[in-house]
């Protein structure tokens, strides 16, 4: 059924780069939510006139503020479909983000109302009276409810799209709800065991947790996360395989919604080339990493010594100091400036994130002192650095 719906009304369906595609896809996951849940609520709404049951018609309501996530959803999603403009020159991708949190709310709320009501149960249990309508009713919401979760997990993780992983799991979290009240009224049917509020408390608090998870997981993009592993190296490799490249560093990414990321790196080109030939270089690259990536990438060039053999000579000494002193340390930016009386040694020392500045300051001092023995002509000028990818 998915591939269907996503074939029938999603064009270029496989293109899922695509702005225009990505919207696709959430306005179809909106529009299935808006329909099942209001097909939900009415089914319920006349069943529950029918049998004169307030339960039924609380759950039909409950069905109707469901359609409330898929709205935010779809709003959301058009919203973040919108063209850069001259206010938001990166677009409004970040707009995603929002709406998934706003659903995340949604769910804790659901979470917390249903915790209320079980801790009220506790203290004042009440009679769970078995009616086999009611029965098929919220088995067949659940089965909905089910496929729902499954239909939104699938298009979320197909598009990378927050909010449809949040809607998919406020979809798990009625099934949850609705099984274990579905599983209580069996068991006291055939034990005469309540357990309605015990169950409601354990499952409340489930949900309420996946409400935050999903909070957290919306936030992080919007706080400003590290950076995927897999995407650096890509840039990285991708920046580094170009004839004229000798290395890299400093690869800053940034994200502006799903699909909408710039960066910004420096590129090590050797000093001797024509600075015509390596801007020529580094325009190609710019533009087939935008092309092969669809990331906006800014590349500052940095001239660096490949063939001076007493150059490359010192830095060999520096790299051993400096590995020696903890593997995960580095440099480049790496350059000489002979004097009559002292050699000034200029680079930038990267340090992994977790240093604190004492211990930034530390390192750096260890540098300085080691290269002194090796040469006390040596006066190195550090600048600190940090590696935001390691842990």
């Amino acid at each position: 059924m998915t591939e269907f719906l996503v074939r029938r009304f999603v064009k270029n369906y496989q293109n899922t780069e695509d702005l225009r595609v990505r919207t696709s896809y959430g306005v179809l996951s909106s529009c299935v939510g808006i329909f099942c849940n209001v097909l939900l609520f009415a089914v319920k709404l006349a069943i529950g006139f029918l049998m004169n049951s307030l339960a039924i018609m609380a759950d039909a309501f409950n069905n109707l503020s469901d359609a409330a996530s898929s709205i935010i959803s779809f709003v959301g999603v058009k919203m973040a479909g919108k063209p850069a403009d001259k206010e938001h020159p990166f677009g409004h991708g970040r707009i995603e983000y929002i709406s998934a949190l706003i659903v995340a709310f949604l769910v804790i709320e659901v979470g917390l109302t249903c915790l209320q009501s079980s801790v009220e149960k506790l203290f004042h249990p009440e009679d769970i009276t078995f009616d086999w309508l009611s029965f098929v009713i919220l088995l067949l919401s659940v089965g909905v409810k089910l496929w729902m979760s499954f239909f939104n997990r699938k298009l979320g993780r197909r598009i990378d799209s927050k909010v449809m992983l949040a809607t998919a799991a406020d979809s798990a979290g009625d099934v949850i709800v609705t099984s274990a009240t579905l599983a209580s009224i069996l068991i006291c049917y055939f034990t005469s065991v309540n357990i309605d509020a015990f169950t409601g408390v354990a499952v409340s608090l489930l949900v309420i947790w996946a409400g935050i998870s999903i909070a957290k997981d919306t936030l992080e993009p919007l706080i400003g996360q590290r950076p995927d592993p897999e995407l650096y190296h890509q840039i990285q490799e991708m920046v580094e395989s170009y004839d004229g490249i000798v290395g890299t560093h400093d690869l800053i990414i940034h994200n502006y919604g799903p699909n909408r990321s710039m960066a910004s790196i420096h590129a090590e080109v050797p000093r001797e080339t024509d600075i015509e030939v390596s801007h020529e270089i580094i325009d190609r690259i710019e533009r087939d990493v935008a092309r092969k990536l669809n990331i906006f990438l800014v590349i500052h060039m940095d001239p660096v010594e490949i063939h001076d053999e007493k150059v490359l000579a010192v830095k060999a000494k520096l790299n051993g100091v400096v590995q020696a002193l903890d593997p995960q340390l580095s440099f480049h930016d790496f350059r000489v400036v002979n004097g009559q009386e002292q050699i000034n040694l200029i680079f930038d020392l990267v340090t992994p994130f977790s240093y604190t500045p004492e211990e930034a300051a530390k390192v750096v001092h260890q540098v300085k002192s080691l290269m002194k023995e090796v040469d006390s002509r040596y006066q190195c000028v550090i600048t600190v650095d940090k590696d935001y990818l390691t842990e």
